[in-house]
């Protein structure tokens, strides 16, 4: 097709919120009149009224209720076979987005094969919904009326050390040398303790490093140090990540135009100026229907939920959705930009003859010492990069140590320089849309610093409260995961404990 994958220049050039406001105001001749956004529904819609494309939206195909319990069986199937939970607590308290609990209550029969390592769901009508286990991809749900998937699955096993004898981070063992002075360890533990919140948050991990060492750790009595934990959108930092990787090892450059074949069967096809850079910050302008839209459908599915449950090959879903606006315009949190993301590592992994599934490993868990992660897919083996990764919480906060250290690990630069800076330096899009929260590589932002007195830090966040915080000013990185309904006790918990760990570290940056 005549597109070009790789480009060989490495390094990275950060594009300037004033560069950006000019290609904004200045490029795009009907912007320059859009009027401006306060943050709040009204003004956020009007201004990207004044935007938008001319293009209509189709919802996705199928019966809603057959959708949310195809999510309904993959939740449970991961949460039994991926991460050792009970099945029943499961239902009543995880991934209620996917697949709401109110929709759950219409399955008649619950069956599940620990066997097969399958969960299989019954409705009223007759229709089952499927999903099962397969190897280091997971749990798939099948698609409708199939009871198999479209690739060989894989084992990927990490080539690392021993971990019961390694140090931390590539292993288990914690350093025990004495704190340096001015860091007060009762108060940390306290903070932590607070962290943990009560039994109401539901929390399952929380883990703290300072300066790259383990502070402090607290797990529920269902999970340990080892135990892979879902992150639902925490993973769209990690796929970020993984794009990271790839334009440090020369594959992109972040502000090319993205080569996405089905961009490119039309010559005039306007989104073939959507860039790279552009997707990783929620600015791509794709048409979807999302619950965080400023106008969200709710009398249709939406796609936002149609990329986990569609059975579908969903890089080719998200491929063929529209332009609704101009990239780098307008700020929307949707799945089809990290799902595109996804599209173009495999295409870049691929076209050099690597093995797809074995990526994330070689090339970026192996090297920070990660064990315990996999990414779940489409039955057509597409990493479902928005959503479905599964790490253990200390694998989390290695990623996390990752950006405190600009990209470099053990003295090899892993992200492009400059990459650290992309992520968190808030998306202009989403600023002139006056929400400015969202950033690079699928980080959100907060770059402010409030009444709570928090430094600036950048995190991965995901459904339920699951988050990666990282407050470059005391290198301190905080990560805390839940199940779903705790979120709301969880997040309080979280800000509650945020100050109470900073009175007790020193500053260091």
């Amino acid at each position: 097709m005549g597109i070009c994958l790789r480009k060989r220049k490495t390094s990275l050039i950060i594009s300037t919120l004033v560069s950006s406001q000019l290609l904004i105001f200045g490029v795009l001749g009907h912007a320059a009149e859009a009027p401006a956004s306060d943050g709040s529904r009204d003004s956020i819609n009007a201004r990207a009224d004044s935007f938008r494309l001319n293009n209509q939206y189709v919802p996705p195909p199928g019966e809603p209720l057959h959708h949310y319990t195809a999510g309904f069986a993959k939740i449970l199937c991961s949460a039994v076979f991926v991460t050792g939970l009970d099945p029943v607590d499961a239902a009543a308290n995880l991934g209620g987005f996917i697949s709401p609990f109110d929709q759950r209550q219409h399955v008649v029969n619950t069956r599940i094969d620990r066997v097969r390592q399958e969960v299989s769901l019954v409705l009223p009508s007759g229709v089952v919904r499927t999903a099962r286990r397969y190897d280091n991809q997971g749990c798939v749900a099948h698609s409708l009326g199939e009871s198999s998937i479209e690739f060989t699955p894989s084992i990927v096993e990490a080539d690392l050390p021993p971990a019961h004898s390694t140090p931390w981070p590539r292993g288990d063992v914690l350093d025990e040398d004495a704190w340096p002075s001015g860091v007060d360890i009762e108060l940390a533990q306290r903070a932590l303790d607070t962290g943990f919140g009560p039994p109401e948050a539901r929390t399952l991990g929380l883990v703290v490093t300072y300066q790259g060492r383990i502070l402090g750790e607290r797990y529920s009595d269902e999970v340990d140090i080892h135990t892979p934990l879902e992150s639902w959108s925490m993973t769209k930092s990690l796929t970020g990540t993984l794009m990271g990787v790839l334009i440090q090892q020369g594959e992109y450059e972040l502000w090319q135009n993205a080569p996405i074949p089905e961009w490119h069967e039309d010559p005039n096809d306007p989104r073939q100026e959507i860039r790279i850079g552009d997707i990783m910050r929620m600015s791509s302008g794709i048409m979807i229907n999302a619950p965080s839209d400023p106008d969200y459908d709710n009398s249709t599915y939406a796609d936002h939920f149609y990329l986990y449950t569609g059975g579908v090959n969903q890089y080719k879903y998200a491929a063929t959705r529209p332009a609704e606006y101009p990239p780098n315009t307008i700020g929307r949190y949707r799945n089809t930009d990290p799902v595109l993301t996804s599209y173009l590592i495999r295409l870049a992994v691929e076209s050099r003859g690597e093995d797809y599934h074995s990526f994330p490993q070689r090339n970026l868990f192996d090297k920070l010492g990660i064990r315990t992660a996999l990414i779940e897919t489409d039955t057509y083996g597409n990493f479902l990069g928005q959503g479905l990764a599964f790490m253990s919480s200390r694998d989390w906060a290695k990623l996390g140590n990752l950006y405190l250290q600009d990209g470099v690990w053990n003295g090899e630069r892993l992200l492009p320089e400059g990459y650290v800076d992309y992520a968190s330096t808030t998306a202009p899009a989403w600023i002139t849309d006056g929400r400015p929260v969202y950033g690079g590589a699928f980080f959100w932002v907060d770059n402010d610093v409030g009444d709570d007195g928090i430094p600036p830090s950048f995190s991965m966040r995901g459904a339920g409260g699951q988050s990666t915080t990282i407050i470059p000013s005391h290198d301190l990185v905080v990560v805390r995961i839940g199940k779903y309904t705790g979120a709301s006790e969880g997040g309080e918990a979280l800000q509650e404990m945020l100050p109470l760990l900073l009175e007790a570290l020193p500053r260091v940056r």
